[in-house]
């Protein structure tokens, strides 16, 4: 009778574990070469056959996430992103927009990860107005902002909506496999977004949006827990 009680609990743990990574992994569809033009607007034909990734919520809130929309497709050279945010007071920083400016702006963002260990681990953080702030880190949160993404391997776009603003992105498919981030047609990614609520003591406030509940006590994408899978069709 123990035994098969202990049975039962591996079975169910087992379930649970299947059933938290399918709810964590979203599946990327091939799109034909030159299927996509990043003009930030989100508009090309090819974008009908993604599916929309629409949850996404405040892990550390008690309260309902603003609309939050990701979508992505792949074609042999690149990986292509579509964000589509919910935001009735879009914050991009005034004066020199560089990338330490976008720490302080609304934002999506999207991180990889080789392994758990993190070490390295790469983050792209993408404002309203296409600004990038993209670095790597190492475990726990040793950020590398002299980095930068190789310029002819990233593209990014973003336009204005009446309900918040759009941003597509496109990254190389080669470069995915040079850091090691793409593996047999995976990618062990996060997907984030930055809600600026305003300004206490001089510095922004911000509230935390993410695809998976990481369930850490705080505030914080920078663990393992944080990531799922982007799988290539």
């Amino acid at each position: 009778m123990k035994r098969i009680f202990s049975n039962l609990l591996f079975a169910a743990a087992f379930s649970f574990q299947y059933h938290n990574t399918q709810a964590q992994t979203y599946f990327v569809k091939k799109i034909p070469d030159g299927g996509i033009q990043v003009n930030g607007k989100g508009d090309a034909p090819a974008w009908q056959k993604a599916n929309p990734l629409t949850h996404f919520i405040y892990p550390w809130e008690s309260i309902p996430a603003p609309a939050t929309s990701f979508a992505a497709l792949y074609n042999d050279q690149w990986l292509y992103l579509l964000y589509r945010v919910t935001d009735d007071s879009v914050i991009v920083p005034q004066g020199p927009h560089n990338k330490m400016a976008v720490g302080a702006a609304d934002r999506v963002e999207i991180f990889f990860k080789e392994n758990d260990k993190m070490s390295p681990y790469y983050c792209l953080e993408m404002d309203a107005s296409a600004t990038v702030l993209d670095y790597t880190a190492d475990y726990y949160r040793q950020m590398h902002y002299e980095w930068q993404w190789p310029k002819e391997a990233l593209l990014i776009a973003s336009s204005r909506t009446k309900e918040g603003y759009t941003l597509e992105a496109a990254i190389s498919i080669n470069a995915l496999k040079k850091f090691g981030l793409l593996k047999n047609k995976e990618m062990q990614a996060g997907l984030f977004r930055a809600e600026r609520t305003g300004t206490e003591n001089g510095k922004a406030v911000l509230k935390w949006i993410s695809w998976i509940d990481p369930k850490s006590a705080t505030p914080d994408f920078h663990i393992p827990a944080a990531f799922g899978l982007l799988k290539l069709e």
